[in-house]
């Protein structure tokens, strides 16, 4: 009997909640492997861990059929060749957590076993001409022949009649209408409703289409909130070297206050004339 895992603990995408249910897991490896048909549900076990970077824009997924070790990562609207090198962190990893939970030791004389790698991406972004595959070897060292490759086959293509290309269409889709709505409640069902209306993911938002909408909204949440925390964040370095900046000019005496208030624009005159006085009484 396959041995089952524990699911990540961190808060769903679409991507992570679609492919959590061995349904749409089997449809997506049937999507990769059309020649295995014989496989069933039970077959597949879920070692998805859990995001060895830390971006919104990323998903991660990583399941084992049999021998295979599949590898999935998404980059939803930037296209990066550094999804390459993320990949790999993933595979070694997921190798390690494998080596623990087999007893296998690395240290020994005995050969480990391992099952064989295959690495995907799936890009859901506009950009044109995207490779079919990509690897460390070509695209970070021309070809030169190193100590390890990785190679990537690129997933971009719609396609309504496999669980992968409607995924990419429910992708483009969605991009489109927060185009027109915005990170609203009416950009998330109007998504759904166009992908139902195309038998794009028809009967996953049939049963969760509560939850989707929900889980899609907590994450524009979470998108504002890390928004908030960015411009706080540079804010804050703004005004450190302004003061900085305006210390060194009141040492040196050479200009007016409203002079440097003209340099550097994130302080006011007022906060100038408190550096100024904190200056007199130090001196």
């Amino acid at each position: 009997m396959t041995e089952q895992f524990p699911k990540r603990k961190i808060k769903d995408s679409v991507f992570t909640n679609l492919f959590q249910d061995k349904k749409y897991l089997l449809q997506l490896y049937h999507a990769l492997h059309p020649e295995d048909s014989n496989v069933s549900e039970d077959k597949i076990a879920d070692i998805t861990i859990k995001h060895i970077l830390i971006d919104a824009d990323y998903n991660d997924l990583g399941f084992s059929v049999g021998d295979r070790l599949m590898i999935l990562v998404e980059s939803q609207s930037t296209w990066t060749l550094n999804i390459i090198i993320r990949a790999l962190m993933y595979l070694i990893q997921t190798y390690h957590d494998y080596f623990k939970r087999t007893n296998q030791n690395l240290y020994g004389s005995k050969k480990v076993t391992l099952p064989k790698p295959e690495l995907y991406v799936i890009f859901t972004g506009d950009k044109k001409n995207i490779p079919d595959t990509i690897s460390l070897k070509q695209d970070f060292f021309n070809g030169a022949n190193v100590a390890i490759d990785a190679e990537i086959k690129v997933l971009y293509q719609e396609n309504e009649n496999n669980i992968i290309g409607q995924y990419i269409i429910f992708s483009k889709v969605y991009n489109q209408q927060r185009k027109l709505y915005g990170n609203t409640k009416q950009a998330v069902t109007e998504t759904i409703r166009l992908c139902k209306n195309r038998n794009v993911l028809k009967e996953y938002f049939e049963n969760k289409e509560s939850e989707v909408i929900s889980m899609m909204m907590t994450l524009f949440d979470d998108e504002q909130i890390l928004k908030a925390y960015v411009k706080e964040t540079v804010e804050e370095t703004a005004r450190k070297n302004a003061k900085e900046t305006a210390e060194r000019l009141i040492k040196k005496g050479k200009m007016s206050l409203e002079e440097i208030a003209d340099c550097v624009p994130e302080l006011s005159l007022e906060e100038l004339k408190q550096l100024e006085s904190q200056k007199k009484q130090l001196t």
